[in-house]
């Protein structure tokens, strides 16, 4: 069996790629950064690819409905390994190469892979040894294990024996498996309200790591269909053509950089892969190849742009669009930008581990003062919004502050390796909870607020942060801002911003807060205004998030006065 007669169905992998070699079968299909230089696939080539592996998934017995675990970084080798194991009916479970033993071994019990994927070497880091030792903290079955060496890699094949688990190994890409096996392994899916509407031949072919902030991560997995049929609709809403160039920073193992690398594939366009994200090196890539989109966090972006005002004044005039998710309040500064400088449209996006990323996305006609924020229009007819009270799920009209709830063929799935989340995520009448405030614009669009979590009441108003923030970002002397919600005197929910300065400046929390009552109503401004050198972040699959938790922690702690550690 090969990867392009595995079956006829158009919302098939195997279908895309086909379509894509008979279109064109020398267009680029991934461009692999190897010593600063790029490492062409084409089309027909990544299809041989793919063949190649699907022989050798075939020969060590993997089965439809198994799951294959893929710990590599942004290599051209990640998709090949997601079309290959789709090819077989096998799902994959992309594994971040920051994550640790332990988020490694919650992977390998709730998943239950029968192969793994690992880079040979990457970066100086050791991924094979968390591997082994997360392994071997566990009392299940150990997986077989695939070496993957990498685009560009020459000279001796390492020893696939030093890679063996327990369950085998071997040297992926060299048509050799020996006498490799992959274990049986147990089925690991709760279907979800949504995936039982499924059809049965319609097997899972993804799963994501949620970035839920309480306990473990849940492990959501969707069906092929809807992986096609999804990639499908954002390259039209993202406006990818054939001769496009996506750049691909954020992981593929993680639902943001996946679902823009198949909606580049699904649009006929080429995707840069860049494994080690350097700000100038990728500025100097992005304008040599003409990249034409990008998506990913205001961190990454900030990256870039504040390297660019640094010096390195790369000539971006091939972009065209940018989608952008607002971690750290810098998402209209980076807008303004590619607007100025190399007119290019920027538009917020909306999206999870459990809808897919790039749910919503605004249209390039809509105003900026929409189109710069979170939110947007479903990517397709078929996906579904409503906005309720998430006390009792009744509908609330346009215009007001609700949970934004999701039915469609983008939900998820199944849940692997937890029988009790596919009950939790669903309402009685079938609609996915996604825990996101949000507001109908009554044209069908919705601007997301917030986490409903991360909501403030201040004096009886629902406040979003951002608001307050945005405000703050408009000052000269704030280069970062974050605002969090404590309880304060007489048990009021009360605001508190940290700011990390920009250098050279003088403001205080009193300039500050007296910025903020210019425009805002009297109970939004903050009741304290820290100010710290950095803020506390955490480095997820989707990119780099300031750590609110934390924030909160210290905000509750410093009620005594304001901080001021440029002083200190």
């Amino acid at each position: 069996m090969t990867a392009h007669t595995a079956a006829t169905r158009r919302d098939t992998l195997a279908a895309l790629l086909g379509e894509l070699v008979t279109a064109d079968p020398d267009a680029a299909a991934t461009l692999d950064v190897v010593d600063g230089e790029p490492i062409v696939t084409s089309r027909a080539e990544l299809r041989a690819r793919v063949d190649a592996l699907t022989s050798e998934l075939v020969g060590v017995g993997v089965r439809r409905g198994q799951c294959v675990a893929v710990l590599l970084p942004n290599w051209s080798d990640a998709i090949v390994w997601q079309l290959a194991a789709s090819a077989v009916g096998a799902h994959v479970i992309g594994v971040n190469t920051r994550y640790n033993t332990h988020e490694i071994a919650h992977i390998l019990t709730s998943a239950r892979p029968a192969v793994v994927a690992v880079a040979d070497h990457f970066h100086g880091l050791d991924l094979f040894g968390r591997l082994d030792e997360a392994q071997r903290s566990l009392d299940v079955p150990a997986p077989a294990v695939a070496v993957v060496r990498g685009p560009g890699t020459t000279g001796a094949a390492p020893d696939p024996a030093r890679f063996d688990l327990g369950g085998g190994a071997w040297t992926a890409g060299s048509t050799d498996t020996g006498t490799v096996q992959a274990p049986e392994t147990p089925d690991m899916a709760t279907t979800t309200a949504a995936g039982e509407r499924a059809a049965p031949d319609d097997v899972l072919a993804v799963a994501f790591t949620t970035s839920g902030s309480t306990g473990v991560p849940k492990l959501a997995a969707h069906r092929e269909s809807a992986v096609v049929r999804h990639a499908r609709a954002d390259a039209v809403v993202l406006g990818v053509e054939p001769g496009d160039v996506t750049l691909c920073v954020l992981p593929v193992s993680g639902v943001f950089g996946y679902s823009t690398a198949l909606a580049t594939l699904a649009g006929g366009g080429a995707l840069l892969m860049e494994p080690v994200f350097d700000a100038a090196d990728t500025l100097a890539r992005m304008a040599s190849l003409k990249v034409t989109h990008v998506v990913g966090g205001d961190d990454l972006f900030a990256r870039l742009y504040d390297t660019w005002h640094g010096g390195d004044r790369a000539d971006l005039s091939s972009l065209k669009r940018l989608g952008i998710a607002d971690f750290l309040g810098r998402s209209h500064e980076v807008a303004a930008w590619v607007r100025d400088e190399f007119d290019a449209v920027t538009t917020g996006v909306f999206g999870s581990s459990e809808v897919f990323a790039l749910m919503l996305l605004w249209d390039a006609a809509d105003p900026e003062s929409l189109r710069w924020n979170g939110g947007g229009r479903p990517v397709e007819p078929g996906i579904e919004v409503r906005i309720v009270d998430p006390l009792d799920d009744s509908a609330l009209p346009d215009g007001e502050q609700g949970e934004l709830q999701v039915r469609g063929p983008n939900v998820v799935d199944a849940y692997l390796g937890n029988l009790d989340a596919a009950a939790r995520a669903f309402t009685r009448d079938g609609w996915f909870r996604s825990g996101d405030l949000a507001v109908a614009t009554g044209d069908g669009g919705y601007t997301y607020v917030c986490r409903m979590g991360d909501v403030l009441r201040l004096r009886g108003f629902l406040v979003d942060p951002a608001e307050i923030e945005h405000r703050l970002a408009e000052h000269e002397a704030v280069h970062l801002t974050k605002v969090v919600g404590i309880t304060g005197t007489g048990g009021y929910t009360e605001a508190v911003a940290f700011v990390v300065p920009t250098e050279g400046t003088s403001a205080d929390a009193a300039d500050l807060k007296a910025w903020c009552a210019e425009s805002l109503a009297a109970f939004k401004v903050p009741a304290a205004v820290h100010m710290i050198e950095q803020m506390p972040t955490t480095v997820g699959g989707n990119g780099t998030k300031i750590r609110a938790v934390e924030l909160r922690e210290w905000a509750q702690r410093w009620t005594d006065y304001e901080r001021d550690f440029r002083s200190a």
